[in-house]
């Protein structure tokens, strides 16, 4: 997923359990690039409509707090769920927040991964994610609002950040495999904390048709962002 283009110092904002994205949105980022994480303070349990609203504010405080000095050309915000809870007016007031605190241009998961899909010309797709059946829903909401149809999706329903944390790359190609299907224009993967960086590419191969996942997703978006010399 790198490109040709410069190397870009990008500021990553995550949950304070998640242990994936750090290294795989490096690895698909332009060659050269850096990335400086900052994360956000949450419980074990998973995010909810409740308690967004205090997640959303101290992420807000972090990145004043350390990206608003310079030295970065983008932040990359990327909690998936969060995105998906907020819904797309409610990300894009995020990512509008996160630019007034920091002067920097934000790009949010939530929205690359309809970006990439459209990029794509996506209309029904499969999905994978590890959320319960509420994330679901909203996942499926803020598709629908980019014109992409979910035709087929599966979930591991994993209960907390630990069982979240322990899904393997197997695992999730194993139910990627089992999810897609021949009506389906592509595979998304959801959720910035599963692997996917050793298994997307095969899983491209196999189907003959895109396959992308949150952090593929706001690499690729981040990599076409127009940033200052």
């Amino acid at each position: 997923m790198s490109t040709d283009r410069s190397p870009l110092k990008v500021g990553l904002m995550v949950p304070s359990n998640n242990t994936t994205m750090e290294v795989e949105l490096a690895a698909w980022l332009p060659a050269g690039s850096t990335v400086t994480t900052v994360k956000i303070p949450r419980g074990k349990g998973l995010l909810t409509r409740e308690t967004l609203p205090a997640y959303r504010d101290s992420a807000i405080a972090l990145a004043r707090q350390h990206f608003a000095s310079g030295g970065f050309d983008l932040i990359t915000y990327g909690c998936t769920a969060a995105g998906f809870i907020s819904g797309p007016a409610g990300d894009a007031e995020l990512q509008t927040m996160l630019t007034e605190a920091t002067g920097l241009p934000v790009v949010t998961t939530a929205r690359a991964m309809v970006s990439a899909l459209q990029h794509d010309k996506a209309k029904r797709i499969a999905v994978v994610t590890p959320y319960h059946d509420a994330v679901n829903v909203q996942l499926e909401a803020f598709l629908a609002d980019g014109g992409i149809s979910v035709a087929r999706m599966d979930t591991f329903r994993a209960p907390d950040v630990v069982a979240l944390g322990q899904i393997t790359a197997e695992q999730v190609r194993d139910l990627a495999r089992a999810t897609m299907g021949p009506d389906c224009d592509a595979l998304f993967i959801g959720c910035s904390q599963l692997p996917t960086r050793g298994i997307l590419a095969g899983l491209q191969a196999e189907f003959g048709r895109p396959a992308w996942s949150s952090i593929c997703a706001t690499a690729w978006d981040a990599g076409r962002l127009p940033v200052a010399a």
